[in-house]
């Protein structure tokens, strides 16, 4: 599923203009973005936590050539998802 595809789900549900529900989706992403970019935590009850994490510098290597290198420390957004939505996934 695409940003537009989420775009034209809600113009459907809820009827707005279509680009009253792009300016909408836009600032929900981009605000979830500004709050990942400043380390913040975001929860969505009842889909999940979006977490940032610090990753320490560790001994990689090259699957091509075989060279050991170091990889860098870095920050990485996980997801966890809610129990709610782990259990809509797993409903058969």
């Amino acid at each position: 599923m695409t940003k537009a595809d989420i775009v034209e789900h809600i113009f459907e549900k809820v009827g707005f203009s279509k680009k009253d529900v792009t300016e909408v989706v836009e600032l929900v992403f981009e605000t979830i973005k500004k709050s990942a970019e400043g380390g913040e935590n975001v929860k969505v009850s009842g889909f999940g936590n979006f977490t940032v994490r610090q990753k320490r510098a560790r001994r990689g290597r090259n699957p091509q050539t075989g060279e050991n290198l170091t990889i860098t420390a870095r920050k990485v957004l996980t997801f966890k998802p809610s129990q709610i939505l782990k259990k809509a996934i797993n409903k058969q």
